[in-house]
């Protein structure tokens, strides 16, 4: 590890290991700047052993990136910063804007419900426990098409919730130039349909994140059953 490394540990989820990854930015002097989850999300400056919890740390390696100084500059300007998302903010989109200039997730675009994570046995104890009154083929053949239903049920919130965030930042834009031309009707309006629109940005996101949940509690029985079918 060294200055400006995009690292990361693994963290549970309801007490399974391993689930998702926690990312950071590797100061050079013993610490990480990252987004840190108390009561609210902050972007804040901690010690390595703060963010590690004891787990090992591991270095993201990205094939093009800022020098080191430039790295941890970029984490430093968004020190104090509450704007937590998990679709389009999370730790991962974080450390890697800092580190590249795109704020990107590679492990939400892997929460994509995509069958061939599984293999064919444990998908198989998985329906079997869930559908008795069926074949193991025919279950199997339910679960494909449920899984296909989740993942374009996915893709098109994933599409309504960008569209319901681009509305929103638009709004605010045009409440901004209204109040400087002095139009505060305008601005009003601006911001009653900025507020429809964070609304409906808020009902999107409970619900894609019941997804990502669906995806959560598939690994965890995919783990179970791994464990109890060897």
């Amino acid at each position: 590890m060294s200055k400006g490394d995009q690292v990361y540990v693994m963290r549970e989820v309801a007490g399974v290991p391993g689930i998702y990854e926690h990312h950071g930015i590797d100061c050079g002097d013993g610490s990480i700047i990252h987004y840190r989850k108390t009561e609210d999300a902050i972007v804040t400056q901690t010690s390595l052993a703060t963010f590690s919890r004891g787990n090992r740390v591991f270095i993201k390696q990205q094939p093009v990136s800022y020098l080191p100084d430039i790295v941890v500059q970029r984490a430093q300007s968004r020190i104090g910063e509450r704007r937590y998302d998990l679709l389009t903010n999370n730790c991962e989109h974080f450390a890697t804007w800092c580190k590249t200039g795109q704020s990107r997730s590679d492990q939400l675009a892997r929460f994509g419900l995509n069958l061939d994570r599984f293999r064919l046995a444990e998908v198989r104890q998985l329906i079997d426990q869930t559908a008795h009154d069926r074949s193991p083929e025919a279950a199997i053949a339910l679960f494909q098409r449920a899984l296909g239903d989740i993942a374009t049920a996915h893709a098109s919130l994933k599409t309504q919730y960008q569209q319901a965030q681009h509305d929103q930042d638009t709004w605010h834009r045009v409440a901004e130039a209204a109040l400087k031309q002095g139009r505060e009707d305008l601005a009003r309006a601006a911001l009653h349909r900025k507020g429809e629109a964070k609304q409906r940005r808020d009902r999107l996101t409970t619900q894609l994140s019941e997804l990502v949940e669906i995806q959560l509690n598939l690994e965890r029985s995919r783990q179970w059953a791994a464990q109890h079918n060897p």
